[in-house]
């Protein structure tokens, strides 16, 4: 089990832009996930920007994933564990550049504070392994309210599951 620790991330690049801050790790809580790896498998089982963004909760570039066009009916799955997440029935447009949901799939992940970039926002991650996914925010649409503004690239798609997009 992986166990998540106080951590300060120096120098991270948003956007091109180096800043120095606290990352979301560095909350006071520690999780436990059910599946865990040393950091040399998942850089082996990991792209170079999927393992940024899961393991050490980078942020890829707005409008940089062919996931955020994605519309066909199907299920968006951890890219770390594949577990399955969010349904392309709570799929919308937020005009961010990220792949928006109004709701993830029941039990499917955790939030935490972060604390980040001078700023205090709810970090979601798999429930299961982890994983960086994105941030939550409180400007969605209905029924929720809520936006889950997640990284493409911490998800995989397997259309032909779960209900069409609207």
């Amino acid at each position: 089990m992986t166990t998540r620790r106080n951590v300060l991330t120096k120098g991270a690049t948003v956007f091109g832009m180096s800043w120095f801050a606290s990352s979301s790790l560095a909350s006071a809580a520690t999780e436990t996930f059910e599946i865990t790896r040393p950091e040399a498998e998942w850089r082996k089982q990991l792209s170079p920007a999927a393992f940024n963004v899961l393991r050490k909760e980078g942020t890829e570039r707005p409008y940089s994933s062919p996931l955020n066009d994605e519309k066909r009916s199907g299920l968006f799955h951890c890219g770390g564990c594949d577990l399955p997440i969010y349904s392309s029935k709570t799929k919308y447009e937020s005009g961010t550049g990220w792949p928006s949901f109004w709701a993830s799939l029941d039990g499917a992940v955790g939030t935490k504070v972060d604390r980040g970039f001078l700023m205090t926002r709810t970090e979601v991650h798999c429930r299961r392994c982890g994983g960086h996914l994105g941030h939550v925010f409180d400007d969605g649409p209905k029924p929720t309210g809520k936006r889950h503004c997640l990284n493409g690239v911490a998800l995989t798609f397997v259309p032909g599951t779960g209900e069409a997009s609207g």
